[in-house]
């Protein structure tokens, strides 16, 4: 069967306000003020935790190691637990388009990097988690994106068949997964990256969600 399975964060919902305070409250913590914008760095948001709080300290400037990133890591996880849908809102026409994929006989599913628990929950509080028949996230496996197999094992769950399905992102490591899968990718242009997503060479473009439907028909035979 025909399946579409979808990143999460700057794909389906825009995370990136929720996902940089929970970084900046790592800082004020450390009484180190709020390094981090939550426009200006929402590409690095979703590359997810750790790379935030790179960021972050590269920005106050100062001598600092990969282990007070791991000390900051689960303060930043139990932050954005209790703050995960402040911000966070779907992309415009996301629930009509995946109603739609739906009526044409497509499965849909989730292949995330963000932890699984933090996926189910925010999926739950923005009341779409019942349409997706598959949610794997970033401990959901021994590997995750680019690896192939996260995105082959999210198909194989929802009953898809690998060479019937295609893959809806954001950045390089949905791109780089895609390829490694040998499945079609769609780049969403209204994330971060805007246009720039285009010199990474997907099978195709998605600049709105009612674009969607069609397109699947298109790519996916």
């Amino acid at each position: 069967m025909k399946s579409v399975i979808f990143d999460l964060d700057g794909t389906l919902a825009d995370t990136s306000a929720d996902l940089i305070a929970a970084a900046n409250a790592c800082f004020e913590g450390l009484g180190q003020g709020t390094p981090l914008d939550p426009v200006a760095d929402a590409l690095t948001a979703f590359h997810g935790g750790r790379a935030m709080l790179r960021l972050g300290y590269e920005r106050l400037g100062e001598n600092w190691e990969e282990s007070m990133v791991d000390e900051q890591y689960p303060v930043l996880l139990d932050y954005y637990a209790d703050h995960i849908a402040v911000h966070t809102k779907l992309y415009p026409n996301v629930v009509p388009a995946l109603e739609e994929l739906q009526r044409r006989g497509y499965l849909l599913g989730i292949c995330t990097n963000k932890p699984e628990g933090l996926a189910e929950t925010l999926m739950a509080e923005l009341g779409i988690r019942d349409m997706f028949g598959a949610l794997l996230g970033a401990d959901t496996l021994p590997v995750r994106k680019p690896n192939p197999e996260h995105l082959w094992e999210t198909i194989r769950r929802v009953g898809g068949d690998l060479g019937r399905s295609a893959l809806i992102g954001d950045t390089d490591n949905d791109r780089c997964a895609a390829r490694n899968a040998n499945v079609p990718s769609v780049l969403v242009t209204f994330g971060p990256s805007g246009e720039a997503i285009k010199s990474l060479e997907p099978e195709a473009l998605l600049n709105h969600y009612d674009e969607l439907p069609d397109l699947m028909d298109r790519l996916i035979s």
